[in-house]
């Protein structure tokens, strides 16, 4: 399978929404996705579904395109940087140069640091293509400060976590009043990339199913979660989403995710969060043995939810996905974001929430993906 193609595919995978209008965007660059492979098979190597992996090899397939991500948000490059477009060949000295930097990366990680992942291509690049080598001299005093604060500073005491999940749960109405709500039906418009709008539909059904589509001039734009299986598709081609993807969107499809958000994770932060539109917050981060974390970040007044970073690991390092939740209106007794804007490194969108509708009637059927014959490449 041909690499480069491949990226326009699935070029900004794992952000829901934005995956699928990269994958719009980009589908003259796509190839029609493999039958997925059988219940309990092993998944295929990256040497297996590409061709011409050399650095890579060993990696689950489905984490090759997501560590190419990574390389582009550290370098601040596009694809085309080390990539000759329609090719999957060595035409770049960039794409040479960036398999020796990534072994080079793991060997200073297996030597150094026990094989665990400490030093990633961000930690030299830093969104540059050429990593800077001398410190930067700056005009203002150098800070002081310890992790304890400014000296003589009493160390601040924030509110046990317990009480601000609890506070966020109040803020938006009470348990009470979001166990009440088995649906939700909202129809709104995306704007990304400068500028361009598009009318959009979100579909939630408790517990855990949801579907968001956009609607573009050459056809639907599809993300969906089924309860146990998420996908993706654009008129002609459909992605079944990898382990990776399923975690994101399984978050995303919890209608009670208030209140389930303490159970999911087994140790808590609580800490000072940074201003988020004029708003003070405190920071939580959850986490839990061997995954990432997640940061949230709640308003010190309200208590309300004002942004959720996640991440999704590829060999190379995290991805982060950033999501701000604003324009909080009253839904039948529950707060609920009429606005939120999705962010990964390079790539942004926001969806503003015109009508809003809970508890209507929603067909199972519609988070189903589509049956294997109406999976048919798009004419070249």
């Amino acid at each position: 399978m041909n690499l480069f193609r491949w990226r326009g595919w699935l070029c900004v995978c794992g952000t829901l929404l934005l995956t699928v209008l990269a994958i719009a965007l980009a589908r003259a660059q796509s190839s029609p996705p493999k039958a997925a492979s059988g219940a309990g098979a092993p998944p295929k190597l990256a040497e297996e579904e590409f061709k011409n992996i050399q650095a890579l090899k060993g990696i689950p397939a489905d984490q090759v395109i997501p560590s190419m991500q990574f390389i582009a948000a550290s370098l601040g490059v596009e694809c085309e940087y080390c990539h000759v477009k329609e090719k999957d060949k060595d035409d770049k000295k960039q794409k040479v140069t960036a398999r020796k930097m990534i072994n080079m990366m793991m060997a200073v990680n297996k030597e150094n640091f026990e094989g665990h992942r400490e030093v990633t291509c961000y930690s030299c690049h830093r969104g540059s293509p050429d990593p800077v080598a001398t410190p930067i001299i700056s005009a203002d005093e150098p800070k002081r400060e310890t992790a304890e604060g400014k000296p003589g500073e009493a160390k601040p005491v924030f509110p046990p976590v317990d009480q601000l999940l609890d506070k966020y749960v109040s803020a938006i109405g009470g348990a009470e009043a979001l166990q009440k709500v088995t649906s939700r039906v909202q129809k709104g418009t995306l704007t990304v990339f400068g500028g361009q709008h598009f009318s959009a539909d979100v579909y939630s059904k408790a517990p855990d199913k949801r579907l968001s589509v956009m609607h573009m001039a050459n056809g639907d734009s599809v993300t969906a979660f089924d309860g146990k299986q998420g996908w993706l598709s654009v008129p002609g081609r459909v992605h079944m989403m990898s382990p990776v993807e399923n975690a994101a969107a399984s978050m995303d499809a919890d209608l009670y995710f208030p209140l389930h958000v303490k159970t999911l994770y087994k140790a808590f932060r609580v800490d000072a969060g940074e201003k988020i539109d004029g708003r003070e917050t405190y920071f939580v981060m959850g986490r839990n043995p061997g995954q990432p974390p997640i940061n949230l970040y709640f308003d010190k007044e309200s208590g309300l939810l004002l942004r959720l970073i996640r991440y999704a690991e590829t060999p190379l390092g995290r991805n982060p996905t950033r999501i701000d939740f604003a324009d909080y209106r009253n839904a039948n007794g529950l707060k609920v974001p009429f606005r939120w804007t999705i962010a990964r490194p390079g790539n942004q969108f926001t969806i503003q929430v015109e009508q809003l509708q809970q508890n209507v009637p929603v067909d199972d059927a519609k988070f189903a993906a589509p049956p294997p014959d109406a999976q048919k490449p798009a004419a070249p």
